[in-house]
């Protein structure tokens, strides 16, 4: 599965992107909210990601920015079945990238392609001293559920509190997909 939006590619990652990968996520303040990725991280652990198979309906992409020169590995996103099965979303940002709309940007993409290959009901969570995530699914339309679940962080070394988000009405909703797949690309057709 590939996808473009305005300003990103994603796309699934290639052993070629293990460096870049390691860079990219391997700081501590990335990794300290994410649930699945170990740290420190290294190059090894990269290889280990990108070589895992994973169910092909759920996108698991890398996320590039494809504008001013050379695409830029900039973050990853995807989504993943939870331990009761539920699909889950989940992105994280290289740092230098924060702020500008990146994962909102990629997240939506990725949901997106979830919902073109019939996935529905998708769950999110963020943990609790980390409200730009919280921003982040709201905008995307995912409403906080009012739970709170303890999740563990490998980078903390410990379980912490997550906020746990679910689907608002236009995600639930059967909207057929495909036609914003590629919303980009429809006013140059137009023109």
């Amino acid at each position: 599965m590939f996808a473009r939006t305005p300003r990103l590619l994603l796309r699934p990652g290639w052993m070629e992107d293990a460096p870049a990968l390691t860079e990219a996520i391997g700081e501590p303040a990335i990794l300290r909210n994410l649930t699945r990725a170990p740290a420190p991280y290294n190059v090894d652990d990269a290889r280990a990601f990108l070589g895992l198979p994973h169910d092909s309906r759920m996108p698991r992409l890398l996320v590039f920015s494809r504008t001013r020169g050379a695409p830029r590995l900039v973050g990853g996103c995807g989504l993943h079945l939870a331990e009761d099965d539920t699909p889950e979303i989940g992105y994280w940002i290289a740092r230098p990238y924060w702020g500008l709309g990146f994962a909102t940007e990629a997240a939506g993409a990725a949901l997106r392609m979830a919902r073109a290959a019939g996935i529905t009901g998708i769950r999110a969570s963020h943990f609790a001293d980390n409200p730009a995530s919280g921003n982040v699914l709201r905008k995307l339309g995912f409403r906080y559920t009012g739970r709170v679940e303890r999740r563990y962080s490998p980078a903390r070394g410990a379980a912490a509190e997550c906020l746990v988000f679910e689907e608002g009405i236009a995600g639930r909703a059967n909207i057929d997909p495909a036609m914003d797949l590629y919303d980009d690309a429809m006013p140059a057709m137009a023109a």
